[in-house]
């Protein structure tokens, strides 16, 4: 009987690529699996001829063959075990779907990874350490390779041996029909390992627990969660793997004076309301400690908002650059007024004329024709 072409029995075209192949394949493969597909012979049949198809086309050697000589290639036993290809289906079946189980098994051929965990630290620094930025030492308590046993988990004289149930390989396998299913080895947990005479200090776990001094550099500019990471400072990895890596975690605590927008910074001002009325300047302070004169243009009203470019947070990676400081004119009113003050305000008042108050006089203006039209209505 006369073998279909591989690349028709896979739906592809002659120069697909391996992720074209790879897709077709696991398609084909869950479509025509004879477990979905009970009482029909004709699903066996074609299940193994497009793994057949993909064992040869996957391999570039192979498939430079084939696309050569064809199936000529591999006929008078240029295989082996099936058809002359040499097919393994658990291969095939386990490269298809490494690329989904990968990261869950812990690598692509079952060897699970050794990395030690991730550690997080909350610190909370000043507005103005934010501002300027700061050197600080941090302790944290973290897994370390443990000395008596150099995090080999074995007792001083002693070394691990190959987990008996695995033969060192970490996985175990069954078959299962067309499957074979790989699972980690209940015996050594994925390490491969048997430890006959555990390490008292460790306990056999190859690391203990071990405050750390560590030193950590806060630049200029940091913002509210901002996340520092410092590599290979957190926990020891397990049977001598690389150690994880250690998050601190940036908080900012309120300010009396400032508030802050990102890279700019908020600050409200009092000012008198003669000040205000005839002009002047006043100083307010600036994050770095400093202090900026401002003028009071004349007539400002409350809630006006002066901007002192440069004098923000500074920027993270702005080489340099700088947000901006928005001062709000906060207008006092005064109190405790003697007898004598209270006569010159209402001698004041007396002598007002029109456009002295823009604010109130709009007011009623608006007022005065919100009322009109509600007659009307």
């Amino acid at each position: 009987m006369n073998k279909r072409d591989f690349y028709e029995v896979l739906g592809c075209q002659r120069g697909a690529s391996i992720e074209e192949l790879k897709g077709a394949y696991r398609r084909l493969a869950k479509e025509i699996h004879p477990d979905r597909n009970p009482g029909d012979h004709s699903c066996e049949h074609r299940f193994k001829e497009i793994n057949e198809a993909y064992e040869v086309l996957k391999d570039e050697d192979k498939r430079a063959a084939y696309d050569r000589f064809g199936h000529a290639a591999f006929e008078n036993g240029g295989g082996g075990r099936a058809n002359g290809f040499g097919f393994d289906f658990a291969s095939s079946f386990t490269d298809v779907f490494d690329d989904l189980f990968g990261e869950m098994m812990g690598g692509r051929r079952g060897r699970r990874q050794n990395r030690g965990g991730d550690l997080r630290y909350n610190m909370e620094i000043s507005l103005e350490e934010a501002y300027a930025g700061k050197s600080a030492e941090i302790h944290v308590n973290t897994a370390v390779p443990c000395e008596a046993c150099a995090g080999s988990g074995a007792e001083a004289g002693s070394s691990p041996e190959a987990c008996p149930t695995c033969a060192g390989a970490g996985k175990v396998r069954a078959q299962q029909g067309f499957f074979t299913i790989e699972r980690t080895c209940p015996g050594c947990r994925g390490s491969g390992r048997h430890i006959r005479n555990p390490c008292k200090p460790c306990r056999g776990s190859g690391h203990v627990q071990k405050e750390r001094t560590l030193a950590v550099n806060i630049p200029r500019g940091v913002e509210e969660g901002t996340r520092i990471r410092l590599t290979g400072e957190g926990q020891a990895g397990l049977n001598g793997g690389p150690p994880g890596d250690l998050y601190i975690f940036i908080s900012i605590t309120s300010h009396p004076i400032f508030q802050r927008d990102g890279h700019d910074l908020h600050c409200r001002a009092p000012v008198s309301f003669i000040t205000a009325a005839l002009g002047g300047s006043i100083e307010v302070p600036t994050c770095d400690g400093g202090r900026a004169k401002i003028n009071i243009p004349e007539g400002t009203q409350a809630g006006r908002q002066i901007r002192l470019r440069g004098k923000g947070m500074p920027l993270l990676r702005g080489g340099g650059m700088a947000g901006d400081l928005y001062v709000e004119i906060a207008v006092e009113t005064p109190v405790k007024l003697t007898r004598k003050q209270k006569e010159l305000l209402r001698s004041f008042e007396k002598e007002g004329e029109t456009g002295m108050h823009p604010e109130t006089e709009g007011f009623f203006a608006r007022v005065k024709e919100f009322c009109s039209r509600a007659e009307e209505a």
